[in-house]
Formats: structure tokens, C-alpha cells, sequence
């Protein structure tokens, strides 16, 4: 293992790579730390408490890798872009011009690129709005943290946090085009590994001895198996027919379709736990009086990640999750799997399946297929997303640490060490998995 790590520093392309990309996560981890202006920085200390107990401060406090109970720069962390990304997803379906546009290639996805990164500043600005208003009314703890409410200091703030989102937007893309792995995903997964150790400290605190060890087991086999999982995939066999033309034979030949049993990867767990704090935001814009407290005090007690008081998972919160990630597991696999498409491709190719015939026979074993593979993917994603809030819901005890966590966390890294293997690879290295 260790020759791997120096073969890693010998090749220098993958070398300034890394180096890069250890560089702009050490600067996304000092911009965690800026304060930004016009906040008390006195009430900031007691929302920190806060934050670890409120399910929708701890959602988004856990996503930017602990900048929200600082209060700083990057206080709204990657969820605008998260949220963008869904938004633009769900129209290309919807509207065939943007779909048209995904098809186009390289040049449609610039397009599309383009307009997540607008729709993400838009989002920002608007959360960013929503939020300073939020803290000033004490919507949170009962806290203000902005007692100095007036326009150019509120003007300020937003502005500030809205050009964080745009900084960690921009952070991302460069470590995916210069960098190792998908730089969006590396940021959440620093976001989360910087909070392991005060998590563990709050679980430690809150459980028995038997309970933090019986969780801490659980999450070392959800972790195994994440790995295993990651490794299946069905092989469709594709045969290429044989072309004679003059005296030489073209074709011929076989090879084969990869489809993972996790197709879709960590993105619905992404997706899943973006949606859920909607509700919540909307429950700390609600009227305190009459109506309003009604249904804030229904989405406190069923929808928060940690329940009542910050004490434990929620049923309902646990079920809507499961819910999202399935849903979302199917939504995501649709857009990067078409069977009428691959269909298409194989028969122009001058390939078949063996057994079947082309055209719509192979669309609709490929779609008998995906769907075979998508629903058990599916309910694994779900059940590896829950099982932690399940036994902390047993236990009645906060698992900051979620299922959520162990699949991004696992998974970013699975997918960074697969590009860093490929690249040992190509140039006759040991990797990590060969």
C-alpha cells in the first residue's frame, strides 16, 4: 500500500493534480473559518450549541462542513448548487428544448452548466435573504444574531454569503477540470469528515456504552458493505457481426455492458437529504401564533433529522428519507441509462445481444434489466440511508453520523480512488484495488 502512495507522488501529472486539488480544499476549509460582517459574533457561540440540535441547522451546518454554526463565508455551503442541480435535471426531462440540449453533447452541457451555475446564485441570494431574516427574528434558538439590522449591514451579508456559494461553485468546478475526482462531491466529503470528530464526541456523550459501540459496529459493516455493493454489476453480452468486404473480414468480436447494481451512485442521498429541509425552512418563516405555530410545531416534531430537542431520529423522518432516495435512486438512473438510446447505439454499431432480437425486443430486455437492478439498488441506497436513524431512533439517542454520511463519504472516496487507480493504471503502476 505504501508503494501506491509513492507512486502517486512520482507521476508528476497525477502529482500537481493532487497537490491541487489538497490545495483548494485547504482553502475551502480556511473560508469555513471567516466570519462574515454584521454578525454578533457573541450569539454566534451560543447557535453553535443550537445547531447540533435543530434538525435543519444541523442538516445544513453538517453540508458546510461546520461554517454555519461559525457563521462564516461559506455559512450556505454547497446546498444552493445541490438544489440548482435538481432543478435543472427535473426541467431537462419536462422541457424538450433542454433535453435537446443534453443530447447535443459537450456543447449542450456547457449551455446547461451555464444555467445551473445562474440558477445557483439566484437560490443563494434568495436563501440568503430568507436566512438573515430568520436569524434576526431569533427563528432559531430564539438567538438574534443580527441586532444591527439595517439595510446596508443586511445588504452586506447577503451579498457576502451569496459570493461564498458562487466561491465554493467556482472551487468545485476547478478541482473537477484540473484536479482528481468530482470536485462538488470532494467538497461535501470534506464538509463531512471535518465533522466525525465532533459528532462522534455528541453521540459518545448522549449513549451507553453498549449503544455507541453497537452503532459504531453498524456503521463499519454499512461501510464494508457500501464497498462490496459498489463492485457488483450485471454484464449484458453484446456480439458484433462479421462484414466481408474484398478479401478482408471487418467485425466481429464481443464485449459487454457494464450495469452497476448502484447505478445511480451517492447523488439521490444528495438529492434526498437537500429536499428535506425545505419543510423546515418554510416552518421558520411561518407566523409564531395561531396556524403558523401549528404547523411549525407538526414539521419540528416529525420532520426534524433529530426529533424533539435534538433527542433522536423521527419515524416520519426516517420514512420520508427512505421514500426520497428510492424515488430519486429511479429518477437518476432514467437519465443516465436510456435503454432507447443504447438500443440505437448497439444496432448501428452492428451489435446485438445474443438471444435477442434488435430494435424494440432489445429496448425492452434492457428496460427488464434496469429495472431488476434499479429496485434492489434502490432499497439498499434507502436502508444504507436509514439504518443509523433507526437504531439511534431505538436508542433515543442523536446519531449525527447518519447512513447519509457513511454513503457519501464511502462512495466520494471509492470514486477518487478509481480515477487515481486508473491513472496508476495507464502508466503500469500497482493501484489500490488491482
Amino acid at each position: 500500500m505504501l508503494s501506491v502512495y509513492r507512486n502517486m507522488f512520482k507521476i508528476r501529472d497525477l502529482r500537481t493534480k493532487i497537490l491541487f486539488t489538497l490545495g483548494i480544499l485547504a482553502l475551502y476549509r480556511f473560508g469555513t473559518a471567516v466570519p462574515v460582517p454584521g454578525v454578533d459574533a457573541d450569539a454566534v457561540s451560543v447557535l453553535a450549541q443550537t445547531a447540533r440540535d435543530q434538525g435543519f441547522l444541523g442538516l445544513l451546518n453538517l453540508f458546510s462542513g461546520g461554517a454555519l454554526e461559525r457563521m462564516s463565508v461559506f455559512a450556505l455551503g454547497i446546498m444552493p448548487y445541490i438544489t440548482a442541480t435538481i432543478i435543472m435535471q427535473l426541467l431537462t426531462v419536462v422541457i424538450p428544448k433542454l433535453q435537446a440540449l443534453q443530447e447535443e453533447g459537450e456543447s449542450g452541457q456547457k449551455v446547461i452548466t451555464q444555467w445551473t451555475r445562474y440558477t445557483t446564485v439566484g437560490l443563494a441570494l434568495l436563501q440568503a435573504a430568507s436566512f438573515t431574516q430568520l436569524l434576526h427574528q431569533g427563528s432559531f434558538g430564539g438567538i438574534d444574531l443580527i441586532p444591527d439590522f439595517t439595510v446596508r449591514n443586511v445588504t452586506l451579508i447577503i451579498i457576502t454569503w451569496t459570493a461564498g456559494t458562487a466561491l465554493i461553485m467556482w472551487l468545485g468546478e476547478l478541482i473537477t477540470q484540473r484536479g482528481v475526482g468530482n470536485g462538488m462531491s470532494l467538497i461535501i466529503f470534506i464538509s463531512i469528515v471535518s465533522q466525525l470528530p465532533s459528532q462522534f464526541g455528541v453521540l459518545k456523550a448522549s449513549a451507553l456504552a453498549y449503544q455507541f459501540w453497537s452503532i459504531v459496529l453498524l456503521m463499519f459493516v454499512l461501510t464494508v458493505g457500501i464497498i462490496f455493493v459498489d463492485q457488483g454489476q450485471r454484464r449484458i453480452p453484446i456480439q458484433f457481426s462479421r462484414r466481408v468486404r474484398g478479401r478482408k473480414v471487418l467485425g466481429g468480436g464481443a464485449t459487454y455492458i457494464p450495469l452497476k447494481v448502484n447505478m445511480a451512485g451517492v447523488i439521490p442521498v444528495i438529492f434526498a437529504t437537500s429536499v428535506m429541509y425545505f419543510p423546515v425552512l418554510v416552518a421558520s418563516a411561518l407566523p409564531p401564533t395561531g396556524w403558523g405555530q401549528t404547523v411549525r410545531d407538526w414539521i419540528n416534531d416529525n420532520l426534524l433529522q433529530s426529533g424533539v430537542g435534538g433527542l433522536s431520529p423521527t419515524l416520519p423522518y426516517i420514512a420520508m428519507l427512505a421514500l426520497l432516495v428510492v424515488a430519486f435512486t429511479y429518477f437518476y438512473t432514467a437519465i443516465q441509462f436510456d435503454p432507447v438510446q443504447q438500443a440505437d447505439r448497439i444496432q448501428r454499431q452492428g451489435g446485438f445481444i445474443p438471444g435477442i432480437r434488435p430494435g424494440r425486443a432489445t429496448v425492452r430486455y434492457l428496460e427488464t434489466v434496469l429495472s431488476r437492478i434499479t429496485l434492489p439498488g434502490s432499497l439498499y441506497l434507502a436502508l444504507v440511508a436509514v439504518a443509523p436513524s433507526i437504531l439511534g431512533w431505538l436508542y433515543s439517542v442523536p446519531v449525527g453520523l447518519s447512513g447519509v454520511s457513511i454513503l457519501i463519504v464511502t462512495g466520494v472516496a471509492l470514486e477518487t480512488m478509481k480515477q487515481i487507480e486508473s491513472q496508476l493504471m495507464m502508466r503500469n503502476y500497482e493501484g489500490f484495488l488491482s
